[in-house]
Parts: structure tokens; C-alpha cells; sequence
């Protein structure tokens, strides 16, 4: 083991089951991957719960999973190594309560310039307000990156050693 640890953070209305949580099982079989229902406050309370006493984390979160993912780094940013936000539902929260800083942990976002669900104009601006280390692609494609999510290079971005 490489002392990694990655998780990754499903959306609203989806689960560990989904297309991303699958696709991730099989490529990375240690990844930590959990169902989140409920309000964001319970969500996050079960998240803080599964990592407590974790760290070196590479996390993953998509679209509210997103969210949830810098919510917690803006809570616990030496713990956290990288994340990768995908269509991330940043900007439905003021982030003033959680973040005293901007984020100096390297974070990637991926965003379908065809999202009608997560806007990436408003994405875009939050990230720049929240995240020193910025890397934000806008891909051709929609909310759940059905065209790009699999053809992204994940060993690196998870680094994973094969």
C-alpha cells in the first residue's frame, strides 16, 4: 500500500452503485466508497465519520459528492493530498462558514460546458474564490461527463502505481 488513501463522493440523487461508484470499484478496489442520503449536515457527518483519523487523502466527488468533498477539505486541508471534482455543486454554498482561507492542496475540476444542472460559469468563479492550486477543464460534454469521465487519465490523478 502507497499510504493513499482515495475515496470518492457520489452525487444527490445517486449512490455507490451508480456508473462512477462502479467504475471506480473496479479500477481501484481499495477506494472508499460510501452512500451519503440525507441532508448535507447529515452527509456530512457520516463522511467526517468514515475518514476520522485518515489521511493523505485523494478524494473524488461528483456534482453534490463535489461539494461535500470541499466542504471537508476546507474543514481538514492537511489531511486532504488532491481533489478531483467532477461538475461540482460549489457554488450552492456560501463556503465563508467552512473555508477562512483559499485552499492551497491542488484540486482538478472537470465540467461539461453542456451542464443544465450545475451551471459552470458560477463553478468556475466559486473555484477561483476558494482554490489557490486551480486546474479547471472545460470539456465538450454534459453534467455527468458521460463522453470524457472514462477516457480521463485516473491512475495519475489517483496515483496509482501499477
Amino acid at each position: 500500500m502507497d499510504g493513499i488513501i482515495r475515496v470518492f463522493i457520489h452525487g444527490l440523487d445517486s449512490s455507490s452503485q451508480g456508473t462512477k461508484g462502479s467504475y471506480f470499484r473496479k479500477k481501484c478496489p481499495d477506494m472508499l466508497i460510501g452512500d451519503y442520503r440525507g441532508t448535507l449536515n447529515e452527509r456530512m457527518d457520516k463522511l467526517s465519520k468514515e475518514l476520522t483519523d485518515k489521511n493523505n487523502l485523494i478524494i473524488v466527488g461528483s456534482s453534490y459528492g463535489g461539494l461535500m468533498a470541499t466542504i471537508f477539505a476546507c474543514l481538514n486541508e492537511s489531511r486532504v493530498r488532491r481533489l478531483i471534482l467532477l461538475a461540482p455543486a460549489i457554488s450552492f454554498t456560501d463556503f465563508s462558514a467552512y473555508c477562512k482561507k483559499t485552499l492551497q492542496i491542488p484540486v482538478i475540476i472537470y465540467h461539461g460546458n453542456q451542464d443544465v444542472v450545475v451551471l459552470p460559469e458560477p463553478t468556475r468563479e466559486a473555484a477561483g474564490l476558494i482554490f489557490r492550486d486551480l486546474d479547471y477543464r472545460l470539456v465538450v460534454d454534459d453534467h455527468n461527463l458521460h463522453v470524457i469521465f472514462s477516457k480521463i487519465d485516473w491512475d495519475n490523478l489517483l496515483e496509482i502505481r501499477r
